[in-house]
């Protein structure tokens, strides 16, 4: 085969060319070996100066490459280039968007909660070495956390417990379903003010013993000062988050350095949580330029409340310097899957912070790369060195010294393979939303030839969609909703968001469902309420397309109420169309086509809530899917 040489200089001139290639000449390849000649190699650790490296399917053959170059099929000239191990990142949550990290450079994810049937295939094929598309990922499932408690707050059944004697059957059952580690929550709700039930230390002391009995690590989510220095006293590997309501002190120091456990510090989502949107700065890069889609776009852009991250920049600097200084394991991780960061762009992000709060960018490099293999066993990744891995990032100057160096992205390997075909698929696949968006070719002839086939579906889409949506039993002081499809109803609020609202369920005065309680002022979102999960597991989309509108009944006080929506392909913002209540029963009707992007024919929750401050009391009935008026 003929050799393909590629210079730094030519490779952005090739990737121009290449998107006017038409889709089906994108098929992927998979070329058996690349040569990178003259490249800088960050190996993960520390910058080994200049070299070539040879890449034989899905391994590094040899990062000193001095032999023949004549029988490879591709060949790279990394002049002025630096190869750097595709990056881990260390806390997300897993849930959507599995093909987009690798398109920044990160070949690597570990989940800290996803329910576990969301995201089984792709972690079936991180298991047998299948994820040439994808980034690899590894996850922790279901959490340990209290009833009530932070992680409850989905609208997903989340499998709680209270004592110590439940720890190794709860632990058993998590590796049942597959987890790769436990992840354990420590969250009081003294950071933000608002109290939440938690595990108390001696449960997770048990979580932590019971994961070491099965051979698994145990990482906890911890937010304030007092909770970290229990956890870490407790023998748990590592913290996936940094506390922030305080800087670390000389006893926290020597205490983790004691205990070698690791610190994924978040920083990207606390800064968006602290009211700066930091990821929001690399919408403008023009490397990333067409890879996400407008929903991701949103995300990445909502809006916290003022700018309150002068204290948050402050404790971080201090801990996160002083930890690294002491030899503990500072990891990356951005905890995308929330609000105001996004799968792989916020990576590039939270290592700008790294070396905001004080690590050189060599230290913010190896907590994007060994730091995390190291922490989480993974042996095969995270280095250059022969016979690991080809997940590799090349990118154009020397992020050794600039660390936004990692955005200048010229090629991505995983298992061996260029993503370059991906990346120009992806910015295709975006670019041709645009203009559906803008010329409107889903309307006019295209709906009238989707008509005939939508029509031959209508009755079996009809079939238990339609109609009364939500059956209200009381028992005693107990109430419970079920409903004809999906996981159900469920007490909803801003809890997720380390929101105080409140919602109580009880019997109303006409066999009606009572809703009382009290929203909290937020710093930039509040709610309380009800919620229909829609599908048949935690985040699986539902069509309800069968109907065009939701109608209840609904009596009472409070200062404002809303519906919320959401659907899988119109991202995490809530879909909304607010009503107000008042001491009358009277009819709401909110109509699917008033709810912004929400997708009816892949909703996944609709939630009726209180949501304005103050307290509330109302009472709610025959909650219905209709069509038509």
């Amino acid at each position: 085969m003929k050799s393909i040489y590629i210079s730094s200089k030519s490779a952005i001139i090739l990737s121009g060319l290449l998107s006017a290639i038409s889709l089906p000449a994108l098929a992927m390849t998979s070329p058996q070996t690349t040569l990178i000649q003259n490249v800088q190699i960050f190996d993960g650790v520390r910058n080994i100066g200049t070299s070539s490296v040879l890449i034989k399917d899905d391994k590094i053959a040899d990062i000193d490459f001095k032999g023949d170059v004549k029988d490879a099929q591709i060949i790279i000239d990394g002049t002025d280039l630096t190869l750097l191990p595709g990056m881990i990142d260390s806390h997300v949550h897993a849930m959507m968007a599995m093909d987009t990290p690798l398109l920044f450079g990160v070949t690597t994810q570990l989940d800290m909660f996803t329910p576990p049937t969301v995201n089984a295939d792709i972690r079936a094929k991180t298991k047998n070495g299948e994820n040439k598309d994808v980034a690899d990922l590894y996850s922790a499932g279901f959490l340990a956390t209290a009833p009530g408690g932070h992680g409850t707050q989905f609208g997903v059944s989340v499998p709680t417990l209270t004592t110590p004697q439940e720890a190794d059957s709860w632990v058993k059952s998590r590796i049942e379903e597959g987890s790769d580690f436990i992840k354990i929550v420590r969250e009081p709700g003294s950071s933000f003010g608002r109290p939440l039930p938690t595990l108390d230390s001696a449960t997770t002391k048990a979580l932590i013993k019971a994961a070491h009995d099965n051979g698994k690590l145990a990482v906890v989510h911890v937010q304030d000062y007092d909770s970290a220095f229990d956890t870490i006293s407790s023998g748990a590997d590592g913290l996936v988050h940094m506390f922030f309501d305080k800087s670390a002190d000389d006893a926290i120091i020597a205490l983790a350095k004691e205990k070698g456990v690791f610190i994924t510090p978040t920083y990207s989502v606390f800064e968006g949580f602290h009211g700066r949107k930091g990821t929001a700065s690399l919408l403008r890069n023009e490397n990333f330029a067409g890879l996400l889609p407008e929903i991701a776009k949103d995300n990445i852009n909502q809006s916290f409340g003022p700018d309150r991250s002068a204290k948050l920049d402050a404790n971080m600097a201090q801990s996160i310097s002083a930890f690294a200084n002491a030899g503990v394991l500072i990891l990356a991780g951005t905890d995308a899957g929330n609000p105001g960061v996004y799968y792989g762009i916020s990576m590039h992000r939270e290592l700008q912070l790294l070396v905001k709060a004080g690590l050189s960018p060599a230290q913010a490099l190896s907590a994007a790369t060994a730091n995390p293999a190291k922490a989480y066993k993974l042996t095969d990744r995270g280095r250059i060195a022969n016979g690991m891995k080809a997940d590799l990032l090349l990118v154009k100057g020397d992020p050794t010294k600039d660390i936004t160096a990692t955005r200048n992205i010229i090629d991505i390997w995983k298992d061996g393979q260029s993503a370059k075909n991906l990346i120009l698929a992806k910015r295709a696949e975006i670019s041709n939303l645009i203009s559906n968006s803008i010329s409107g070719e889903n309307s006019g002839a295209n709906n009238a030839a989707l008509a005939g086939e939508t029509a031959k579906q209508t009755a079996a889409v009809n079939n238990g969609i339609l109609g009364n949506i939500a059956n209200f039993h009381f028992e005693g002081e107990g109430v419970k909703i079920t409903a004809p499809f999906g996981i159900g109803w469920d007490v909803n609020s801003d809890v997720i968001m380390g929101g105080g609202s409140t919602a109580t369920l009880s019997k109303g005065r006409e066999d009606s469902l009572r809703i009382s309680g009290s929203v909290k002022k937020g710093s930039f979102a509040q709610w309380a309420g009800i919620a229909f999960v829609l599908g048949d597991t935690p985040f699986a989309p539902k069509d309800i397309s069968a109907a065009s509108a939701m109608t209840f009944r609904i009596r009472g006080t409070g200062g404002g109420f809303a519906v919320m929506a959401f659907s899988q392909k119109s991202g995490q913002m809530p879909n909304s169309k607010n009503f107000t209540v008042t001491d009358n029963w009277q009819d709401i009707r909110i109509n699917f086509a008033d709810l912004g992007r929400f997708q009816a024919a892949n909703a996944t929750l609709l939630t009726i809530s209180a949501i304005m401050p103050g307290d509330y009391d109302v009472e709610i009935k025959d909650i219905a899917f209709i069509d038509g008026e």
